[in-house]
């Protein structure tokens, strides 16, 4: 079996079947997914530091069969670093995505997308980030636009700064940065009221059912990820689709003219070049939930939701 290197940071990673094709349509071998994420680093590693990652694997490339790991196998250097965290039925020893070489080391696993939790490992119960799912339903991707444009506007009004990326598969997600200071708990109430309120601006597009039977064409708000262990597609990592899109960062006045997977492997280094990275500067805008959660009563109390 062949075998190649790639550096990232201080460490060079051993590459095993670095040939290995896991997006055949473009082209896109093992060595050459390794090298985009040594590349990114600089630029994700803010998103993904200290958070326990769960690893989305395809040995056999996107085609084959997919895997979702938790645990770190025993075969994993003891430089990555590890963390054990309590779950229903007992523990996971998660990966930590801590430095470019371990983001290298897992797209060696066949790793194509680290997904990560919503808090970090000194405060595993305190989440900073507060996150929607938004998927359009079929193809409408206008109401998946005036959707993310409603949340924003319900957002500013009780004082959150939400942030946009594309999550490189077929939607959105609205972000925002918390201080920390409030539980899952009070995040995911919050995440499930704003989703209530949205909706009844909007009842005829929007909904927040969760039974899709009942959904009736319309676009479900998603603020379920709002949770203890629960996880979410970082910034600028790949997804196991054709062509190798990206999760990235967008600003609010590109909405109207990017779609979920506008950029990819191939072609987000040019954007980065071009534009650096919207959410820099994100943590600036992190926030208590105590203001927003009485002006949130205030306006459902008003509107009677």
């Amino acid at each position: 079996m062949s075998k190649a290197a790639v550096k990232a940071g201080r460490r060079s990673v051993e590459i095993s079947n670095p040939d290995k094709l896991l997006f055949p349509d473009a082209g896109i071998a093992k060595r050459d997914l390794a090298a985009y994420y040594a590349r990114i680093a600089e630029t994700m590693l803010p998103y993904v530091r200290d958070r326990p990652a769960h690893m989305d694997r395809y040995p056999d490339g996107i085609g084959g069969q997919r895997i979702v790991q938790k645990n770190v196998s025993r075969h994993f250097p003891d430089w990555i670093r590890t963390v054990e965290v309590s779950k229903k039925g007992g523990t996971v020893n998660h990966p930590v995505c801590s430095d470019a070489a371990t983001l290298v080391y897992l797209a060696n696993q066949a790793t194509i997308t680290p997904h990560v939790w919503l808090s970090r490992v000194e405060d595993l119960h305190h989440p900073d980030l507060l996150i929607w799912d938004l998927d359009p339903p079929g193809d409408d991707i206008g109401a998946l636009r005036d959707a993310a444009r409603l949340l924003r506007g319900l957002l500013g009004e009780i004082g959150l700064s939400p942030f946009l990326k594309t999550t490189g598969s077929r939607g959105f997600h609205l972000v925002v940065p918390l201080d920390r200071s409030a539980s899952f708990e009070e995040t995911r109430e919050l995440a499930r009221d704003v989703s209530r309120a949205a909706a009844a601006l909007d009842p005829e597009r929007l909904t927040v059912e969760m039974r899709k039977e009942k959904r009736a064409g319309r676009l479900f708000l998603d603020w379920l990820r709002n949770a203890y262990a629960q996880t979410a597609v970082p910034p600028y990592a790949v997804r196991a689709r054709p062509g190798a899109p990206v999760a990235t960062p967008i600003e609010w006045g590109e909405l109207g003219r990017v779609d979920s997977q506008s950029y990819n492997v191939a072609n987000l280094g040019r954007r980065l070049a071009r534009k650096g990275d919207p959410w820099r500067g994100m943590r600036r805008h992190a926030r208590s939930l105590s203001t927003p959660r009485r002006r949130l009563d205030r306006l459902l109390a008003k509107a009677g939701t």
